[in-house]
C-alpha cells in the first residue's frame, strides 16, 4: 500500500468540464466549448473530449479510415489551420459504448499551439479535478544521500504533497552540495507546477546518475513556495526525514528497480511532450 493518496479515477471514467475550453493552431481558434468532457484514458489524468458542434469543422480533414479505440470507433482527421498541417491530430468518435462520447472529438494535445481553461493557459495535459497539490513549509530536517554521499541537508524544506505521488522535498540551494551536481539540458513540464528551469545529474565516484534533481524558478502561482528550490527523485536517492531513512517509493512513471524497490520518475508526461 502506498504511503500517499492514490488516484481514484478508473479508465474510461467521464465527467463534465465546468470550464470554458479553447485551443488554437496557427493563430486560429480550433475549438471553443463549455461542454467538454473529462475522459480518463488511464488513471492518472484525463483528456478533453470536445463536442463536434464546438469545433471548427472546416479545419478538420478526414483521413478516410476508421480506428477501434478503447472508447469506440473513431475517424482520424488531419488538422489544417493558419497554414499549418497536423496529420492524425484529431479523432472523431462515431460510435462509442460510453455514454455521451459519440460525436465528440479527441485532439492530440501537442498538435495544437495552445490550450486554455477560461483565460488561463494550460500546459502538458488537462488538470485533473481529483488532484490536489500543496506546497507547505516545514522545520522537519531532511537529508538527501546517494551511495553514502550527502547531497543536501536542510532544516527548512518545502514539502509538496500531490495526489498520486510521494511527497517531494524542495530544499534551499544553500543546503545543496553542488559539487556533486552536473547541470543538464533536460526540461520537463507539469500542468500543476509549470516548466522546470534546471535539471541536474548526480556524480558519485565515477558514476553519473542521470537527471535526478530539478528546480522550478518560476512555478505556477499556486506553487510559489517552491520557487528556486531543488528537489530530488525519491525513487533514486536516499531521503532521511527527522533522522529516519524513508523507503524508496515505487511510482507509475518508470519500471520498478527490484534490487532497491524503486523506480525512476518523471513528472506528468514523457520528455517528448515537454517544451
Amino acid at each position: 500500500m502506498n504511503e500517499y493518496p492514490a488516484m481514484i479515477a478508473t479508465v474510461n471514467h467521464v465527467e463534465p468540464v465546468p470550464r470554458r475550453i479553447r485551443a488554437f493552431l496557427g493563430g486560429e481558434k480550433v475549438l471553443d466549448t463549455t461542454r467538454a468532457l473529462y475522459v480518463w484514458e488511464w488513471p492518472y489524468y484525463p483528456q478533453y473530449y470536445i463536442p463536434l458542434a464546438d469545433v471548427r469543422r472546416d479545419l478538420l480533414i478526414p483521413e478516410s479510415h476508421t480506428q477501434q479505440t478503447g472508447r469506440g470507433v473513431a475517424e482520424p482527421h488531419e488538422l489544417r489551420a493558419g497554414g499549418t498541417h497536423r496529420p492524425h491530430a484529431a479523432r472523431l468518435l462515431t460510435d462509442s459504448p460510453i455514454g455521451g462520447l459519440t460525436g465528440t472529438v479527441r485532439f492530440d494535445w501537442a498538435a495544437l499551439d495552445a490550450w486554455f481553461e477560461e483565460d488561463e493557459q494550460v500546459f502538458v495535459h488537462p488538470r485533473s479535478p481529483y488532484v490536489r497539490v500543496d506546497a507547505l513549509r516545514s522545520n522537519r530536517p531532511v537529508r538527501v544521500e546517494l551511495e553514502g554521499v550527502v547531497l543536501a541537508d536542510s532544516a527548512s524544506p518545502v514539502m509538496v504533497f500531490e495526489t498520486g505521488l510521494p511527497t517531494r522535498y524542495y530544499l534551499s540551494r544553500t543546503d545543496v552540495d553542488f559539487g556533486h551536481l552536473i547541470p543538464t539540458d533536460t526540461v520537463t513540464a507539469c500542468p500543476y507546477k509549470g516548466t522546470t528551469s534546471g535539471y541536474w545529474s548526480i556524480l558519485t565516484g565515477d558514476t553519473v546518475h542521470q537527471d535526478l534533481a530539478w528546480a522550478y524558478d518560476f512555478p505556477t502561482r499556486q506553487l510559489l513556495p517552491i520557487a528556486g528550490l531543488i528537489a530530488f527523485y525519491n525513487e533514486k536517492v536516499d531521503i532521511f526525514l527527522d533522522g529516519q531513512q524513508l523507503e524508496r517509493p515505487q511510482t507509475h512513471f518508470f519500471p520498478a528497480d527490484d534490487s532497491r524497490k524503486a523506480g525512476i520518475a518523471r513528472e506528468a508526461t514523457s520528455r517528448a511532450e515537454h517544451r
